[in-house]
C-alpha cells in the first residue's frame, strides 16, 4: 500500500471576486476577458506610470517582456509572481499583477460582457465575407481600369 493512498486530495481553489491566484493557467483565463483597461504601474507603492490601454496579448514566455506602449498592452504572466483579484472602493474589479515591489493594476474600462458581445458579433464567417467583398470590389476596380485603357 502506498502512503499516498490514504491521503485525501484537496479540492481546487474557488475564488469569487477576491483572492490570490498563483496558477498561470488561472491567471491567463481570468485576464483573457479583459480588453480595454486603465492601468497603474507602481514600484515600492509609488505610481510610476498610468494610462489607458488595450490588451493585445496575454502569454507565458520566460524570454519575453511585458510591454506597454502606444496604448497597447502585452502581458507576459511570467513577469509576475501572482495576481491579486480585488474590488476598489467604488466596487470596480481590480486585477493586480505583482512581482516583488512592482505592481501592475488593471481596471477594466469596458465590462467583459460588452467585450464578449463585440467579439461574438464578429465571427469567422463575417470576417471571411467582408474580406471576400473587399477583394471582389478591388478586382472590379482593376477590371474597370483595364477596360478604359
Amino acid at each position: 500500500m502506498n502512503k499516498h493512498d490514504g491521503m485525501k486530495s484537496l479540492p481546487a481553489p474557488c475564488i469569487i471576486n477576491e483572492g490570490i491566484l498563483v496558477n498561470q493557467d488561472d491567471i491567463k483565463r481570468l485576464l483573457a476577458d479583459l480588453y480595454s483597461v486603465y492601468y497603474v504601474h507602481t514600484i515600492d507603492e509609488r505610481v510610476s506610470d498610468e494610462g489607458q490601454g488595450l490588451i493585445q496579448e496575454i502569454f507565458s514566455d520566460q524570454h519575453q517582456s511585458t510591454l506597454i506602449a502606444n496604448q497597447n498592452i502585452y502581458i507576459n504572466i511570467q513577469s509576475f509572481d501572482y495576481l491579486q483579484l480585488s474590488r476598489s472602493t467604488n466596487n470596480q474589479a481590480c486585477y493586480d499583477l505583482v512581482q516583488d515591489n512592482r505592481q501592475l493594476r488593471l481596471i477594466p474600462t469596458v465590462s467583459p460582457s460588452q467585450t464578449q458581445v463585440i467579439s461574438r458579433n464578429i465571427d469567422a464567417k463575417t470576417i471571411e465575407a467582408m474580406v471576400a467583398e473587399v477583394l471582389s470590389a478591388r478586382l472590379d476596380v482593376q477590371l474597370d481600369d483595364e477596360d478604359f485603357q
